[in-house]
């Protein structure tokens, strides 16, 4: 009983956020929120951020395969995974990070069938030391996209 409730008091003392006190006595957040702006707006309400930078990480919207000088959805399985990790390496770009930064990546897949392409394909983006991935197959995708990534990376010193 004794070890559960020291593990337990562990794993509290772990998810307290980090924080300060000013000199007024009021607590202050040490570490900040900056949202990245898309290059070019979408048209119509804009419900999410292309990616927010919190300390040095950055956290990616899924990026799906949209030609950003046409706002049209390329054609086919390989066309869409090459522009989404493009579309990936921009917004990241923005952020003060790249591709080479990158912690982890989630794939969302309308078919698993593309699973070795997209191996292929996404070996030529992260060539050596690939971040941590999760790849699942998800019944839609925005647009019917056939593939959407979204990342987490690390912002550039």
């Amino acid at each position: 009983m004794k070890k559960l409730i020291s593990s337990l008091l562990v794993a509290l003392c772990f998810s307290i956020p980090v924080s300060s006190q000013t000199s007024t006595g009021k607590t202050k957040r040490t570490t900040s929120r900056r949202v990245i702006k898309a290059a070019k707006p979408p048209t119509g309400p804009v419900v999410f951020s292309p990616a927010i930078v919190a300390g040095d990480l950055v956290f990616t919207s899924g990026q799906i395969g949209i030609d950003p000088a046409t706002s049209q959805l390329v054609e086919g399985f390989e066309a869409q995974a090459e522009q989404v990790l493009r579309n990936l390496a921009a917004v990241l770009e923005s952020a003060g990070s790249d591709m080479s930064h990158v912690l982890k990546t989630t794939v969302f897949l309308a078919d698993m069938e593309n699973y070795n392409k997209l191996n292929e394909i996404y070996h030529r983006h992260f060539k050596d030391d690939p971040p941590a991935r999760s790849t699942v197959q998800v019944a839609r995708l925005p647009r019917n996209a056939l593939i959407e990534i979204e990342a987490v990376a690390l912002v550039k010193q």
